[in-house]
C-alpha cells in the first residue's frame, strides 16, 4: 500500500480538492483526480527530507495552542490601543536576543508560527553561532519578561512535545 500511496491522507486530500475545485463527480474528473492523487505524493517525496514528527503529548500541544490563541487576542487589543492612542515617540521598539535550547526543526517552526502570529512580535532570525532567537518587539518594557515567557510558556512545552526521544 505504501508503495502506491506513500501519503494516503495527502492523496485523499488531493482527490477531494480536485473534485471540489471542478465541482463535478464525472468519471473523467474522478480518473484525473485519482491519477494526480497517486502521482503528486511521489513527485513531492524529495521535498520531504525528514520524517514527520511523532507528537507524544497531543494534549500538551492543544493546551499550548489554546494559550497562544489567548495571547494573540490579548496582544491584538494591546497593539491596537498602542497604535491608536499612544504617541510614536513613547513607543520603545527594540530587538532582543533569546537563547534557545530547542534544536528540533519542527518545534522551531511551530515556535516561529506562534511568535509571528502574535501582534507586536516578529521572529527575525536564529543567530547560528550562539543559537539565539533575534526577536523584534513593538513596545518593549521588560526584556527579561519576554525571555522568560518565550522560554517557559512556548519553548519548554515544544521541547517536551517534539524532542521526547532525547529525554527517554
Amino acid at each position: 500500500m505504501r508503495r502506491w500511496l506513500p501519503s494516503p491522507f495527502m492523496s485523499v486530500a488531493l482527490l477531494l480538492l480536485w473534485l471540489l475545485l471542478n465541482e463535478s463527480l464525472e468519471p473523467a474528473h474522478l480518473l484525473l483526480g485519482s491519477i494526480l492523487a497517486v502521482v503528486l505524493p511521489h513527485l513531492t517525496r524529495p521535498l520531504q527530507p525528514m520524517v514527520y514528527p511523532r507528537v507524544a503529548k497531543p494534549f500538551k500541544l492543544f493546551r499550548l495552542l489554546g494559550k497562544a490563541l489567548v495571547e494573540i487576542v490579548r496582544s491584538c487589543f494591546n497593539v491596537s490601543s498602542l497604535i491608536l492612542f499612544t504617541s510614536h515617540r513613547k513607543l520603545n521598539s527594540q530587538f532582543i536576543k533569546i537563547p534557545l535550547d530547542m534544536r528540533n526543526p519542527y518545534g522551531l517552526a511551530v515556535l516561529s508560527c506562534l511568535i509571528n502570529s502574535t501582534p507586536g512580535t516578529v521572529w527575525v532570525e536564529i543567530l547560528p553561532d550562539k543559537h539565539e532567537l533575534a526577536l523584534h518587539v513593538f513596545d518593549l518594557h521588560d526584556e527579561q519578561w519576554w525571555i522568560d515567557t518565550i522560554k517557559t510558556e512556548y519553548e519548554q512545552p515544544l521541547i517536551e512535545i517534539f524532542e521526547q526521544e532525547k529525554t527517554a
